[in-house]
Parts: C-alpha cells; structure tokens; sequence
C-alpha cells in the first residue's frame, strides 16, 4: 500500500477554469446557464407558492412536489451563480471551505431529491393500487416524517464527506477545470491517499441513489400491473396520466446522472469539456423542466397557476 509523508504547505484556494478548452466560449455558455436559472427560479417559485396557498393541492402529491422545488432551488442557486461569475466575470476563486460547503449542498441536495422522487413513487403506488387506504397510510404527519427522513439521511451520508475532503492536503495544482467542486474531483488534486474518498463515495451512491432508482422501478412495476389489470379503458388512461409528469421528471433526474457516469467511466477519448458539460446538464435540467412538466401536465397546477399570474397581471 502506497504510504505518503506530505509535510509541506496545502492549497486553501482552488480556482474553477468554468468549460476547460471554451473558455472563449465562455459568455456564449452562459446564456442557456442564465436562462435555465431564470426558468428553474421563476418556475419552482411559482410552484411552492401555488401549493402551500391552494389548501386543495394539500395532497401528498403535491406536498412532495413542493419538497421537490425547494430542493431544485437550492440546487441551481448552488451552482449557477458561481459559474455564471466564472464565465462573466473570471471569479473562479473559491476558498477550501467554500468548496467543500458547495460540495455538501450540491450532494445532500442531489441524494435528497432522489428520496423524494422515491416517495412521490411511493404515493403513486398507494394511491393506485391502495386507493381506499390512500389518506391513512400518507397522512400530514406521515409526509412530514418523510421529509425529515430525506433531509436526515441527505445530511448523514454526506456529512463525512466534508471531513474526508477537509483531511486532505492539496500541493499539486489548485486550478480544478470545472465550474463547481465536486468532491472526486477535488479528491485528485490531493497529495494523499484517496482510497477511502472512493469507496465511501461509491458506497453512499449504492445505498442512496442507486437503491433508491431499484425501488422505483419496483413500485413502478407494481403499478402498471395493477393499471393494466383495471377493467376500464378510461381508468387505466387516467391512472397512466396520473404517473406521466412524474415519469418525466424521474427520467429528466436520473437518465442524464447515468449517462454522465458511462461517459466518465467508458468515454476516455470524450473531450473534458463534454465531461463538463454533461455533469452541468445534470444540475440544469431538472430544476429547470421540473415545474414546466408538472405546470404542462397536471391540470390542478396549470389552472392555479395562470388564474395566480391573470390575477398579477390585473394588478400591475
């Protein structure tokens, strides 16, 4: 086993390049950055204040969904600031405890929403295949304890991290080409042994995220069968309709995650600036389209919402 005697001093700065290879690029870059934040704010917004004003949309769907927003929001304003700055204004500089704290958030928020989207899972499959028991088993109290246990395990899991990546010393090169601290590949930068850093980030990815994706698709496996079993061609349209929004938010969440992970892993001869812009895509995308497939798709939401903005705009 390799053994390291790092004695010397340990980069407390790091400086994000933003799109290593673009950055000539950079202001054209940050246009679809600036609008995908301005949609993911506006929309989740709108969305929060739509569900905890309308006491009828206080259903365990929407209750989670509003957990949702809440966690696309701190997820896009943990990222895109900072890279707008990089690509604005060349402020890549950021502190070790500003990057490990960009660390936490950005993966406490990612393993949070993954619950979440468990959850909503969950309800879809009490609320077709159990409809008569739906109110008992998802009661207020019982949502609320499930956010606190998605907020609970995001901060547990993701705690150590903070402490794994801080016991490092940093002597090689303190420019990281990226436009956020991610913890692997802050990890690489170190002149130490980062065993432990990977294991234990493979480990809570299994156990989180990935554990999470099997149930999903368990329960959603569960649920068409029950669908295609109902008697009724209308019922079986509108249990499917019930799950479409939130079908496309799971794909929208995990399906670029997957792709990103086989172009790490398998794409060698993938220019870094892909790598880059693929790991972007997955922080853009879904606090962007979240509340635009949920306003299209679920009637009770998109009513509520233009009758809020016809209402605003009266105002003005």
């Amino acid at each position: 086993m390799a053994t390291f005697n790092y004695t010397g001093t340990s980069h407390s700065l790091f400086i994000l390049l933003g799109i290593p290879g673009l950055e000539d690029q950079h202001t054209w870059i940050s246009l679809p950055f600036f609008i995908s934040y301005l949609v993911a704010l506006f929309g989740n917004s709108i969305l929060i204040l739509v569900i905890i004003t309308e006491r009828s949309l206080h259903e365990p769907m929407y209750l989670f969904l509003c957990m949702l927003a809440v966690a696309d929001l701190i997820l896009s304003t943990t990222t895109v600031p900072k890279a707008l700055a990089i690509f604005w204004f060349h402020a890549g500089a950021i502190s070790l405890d500003g990057c490990v704290t960009q660390i936490f958030f950005i993966h406490a928020t990612f393993i949070a929403e993954s619950g979440i989207l468990l959850s909503m899972a969950f309800d879809r499959y009490v609320a077709i295949c159990d409809p008569l028991h739906d109110s008992t088993v998802l009661s207020h109290m019982a949502i609320i304890r499930i956010g606190l246990a998605v907020v609970l395990r995001s901060f547990c899991v993701i705690l150590p991290d903070v402490f794994l990546v801080k016991r490092l010393p940093f002597c090689r090169s303190n420019v990281l080409p990226h436009t956020y601290c991610e913890h692997m590949a802050v990890a690489k930068f170190a002149c130490a042994d980062i065993r432990v850093n990977v294991w234990y980030g493979l480990s809570v990815l299994l156990s989180t995220v990935v554990l999470d994706a099997l149930l999903i698709l368990v329960s959603y496996s569960l649920i068409l069968y029950a669908v295609f079993r109902l008697p009724s061609r209308g019922a079986r349209q509108k249990a499917l309709g019930t799950c479409g929004s939130h079908l496309g938010v799971i794909s929208m969440f995990y399906l670029p995650g997957i792709f990103t992970i086989i172009t790490q892993r398998f794409g060698h001869r993938v220019p870094l600036h892909t790598h880059i812009l693929l790991a972007n895509v997955c922080m853009l995308a879904p606090p962007m389209l979240n509340p635009i497939i949920y306003g299209i798709k679920t009637r009770q939401i998109r009513e509520r919402v233009l009758s809020t903005l016809a209402s605003q705009w009266k105002l003005c």
